[in-house]
């Protein structure tokens, strides 16, 4: 096949490019990104066709099947520019969609659990692909309607199109600005990690390669129409993973920072990834494993991520300002 993979130089999308010249060599792919300040053109393996073009422009070329990656994702810039992820998540997401609808092109979506809100810290209850939409950010926002774009281009035009919420990613090649990186990253430089108010928001981790692995598993085997869900069974609060770091380091694990929390912070974030399971799919990634070769390779690359390491943390320390 041949395959466009939008935002294919950031974090999420550049790994699924990785991970399928691995597992899957006989595709052709190219990259559609725009290079925005989360991209890295260093992200991406030698021979790579890259077209440099934002999506929500015209597609043109020939492709069978696009995998749509692209997106603005950063919750703190969504309250900060709230109309900038507007346009790329909704109208970018439309662009690809009639690409897919005039070509008959095969289209996966990836979206995210943020989609669906968060939950009490004592709720049994997880996700599942039936959970009603309940967004808190202008971000999460903007990725619902772009779901629901792409079920009213599946009900509507016949297009050929899956959609797959994932927890929160961690793994190489992830932006400084994130929370895990971000706390690897100052941890290099012997200063503590940062933790958002009182760090007991929960989160529900996976390894990049588990997620993308899990992604090609719908491509081939999902049912066309339908919304699966990816997760790895992983939830740690947020004070849970920096005590982890810490331990990594050899630190203290209560030898952190605590910062004011951001407006409408989400508690807790679980997935049920039963619907992708029935796939045959299964995460592959222990957390501590995972964590101990995010650590390893952010340690043996510092080249990468310098520059954009210090131009996020100018960000935080305004946007700590602002928020007193």
């Amino acid at each position: 096949m041949k395959i466009l993979v939008t935002g294919g130089a950031g974090f999420i999308g550049s790994n699924f490019v990785h991970r399928t010249l691995e597992t899957h060599p006989q595709h052709n792919i190219t990259v559609l990104d725009s290079f925005t300040y989360a991209a890295n053109e260093a992200n991406l393996p030698a021979g790579i066709e890259v077209v440099r073009q934002d999506i929500c422009q015209p597609l043109t070329g020939s492709f069978d099947l696009i995998v749509h990656f692209a997106a603005e994702s950063h919750n703190d810039n969504s309250l900060r520019d709230p109309l900038r992820f507007i346009k790329t998540n909704i109208e970018g997401t439309a662009q690809l969609l009639e690409y897919a609808r005039l070509n008959d092109a095969r289209f996966h979506h990836i979206s995210t659990d943020e989609v669906f809100g968060d939950l009490a810290l004592d709720d049994p209850a997880r996700f599942t692909p039936s959970t009603p939409y309940n967004p808190s950010s202008p971000y999460s926002a903007s990725k619902a309607a772009s779901d629901h774009l792409v079920r009213a281009y599946v009900r509507s035009f016949g297009v050929q199109a899956t959609i797959s919420n994932c927890s929160n990613n961690y793994g190489p090649r992830q932006h400084p600005e994130k929370f895990i990186p971000r706390q690897i990253i100052n941890l290099l430089h012997d200063e503590k990690p940062r933790l958002y108010g009182d760090g007991l928001n929960v989160r529900d981790w996976i390894h990049v390669d588990d997620h993308n692995d899990a992604v090609w598993t719908i491509i081939e085997q999902g049912e066309v129409g339908e919304t699966y869900l990816i997760g790895a069974n992983g939830e740690r609060s947020n004070k849970q993973v920096v005590e982890g770091l810490n331990v990594a380091f050899d630190r203290d694990p209560k030898d952190f920072v605590h910062v004011t929390d951001r407006p409408g912070h989400d508690r807790r974030y679980a997935i049920d990834p039963s619907s992708t399971e029935a796939l045959g799919w299964r995460p592959q990634y222990t957390f501590a494993r995972g964590l101990k070769e995010t650590i390893e390779w952010y340690r043996a690359n510092p080249q990468w991520w310098a520059d954009s390491r210090e131009v996020a943390e100018e960000t935080y320390l305004q946007v700590e300002k602002e928020l007193g």
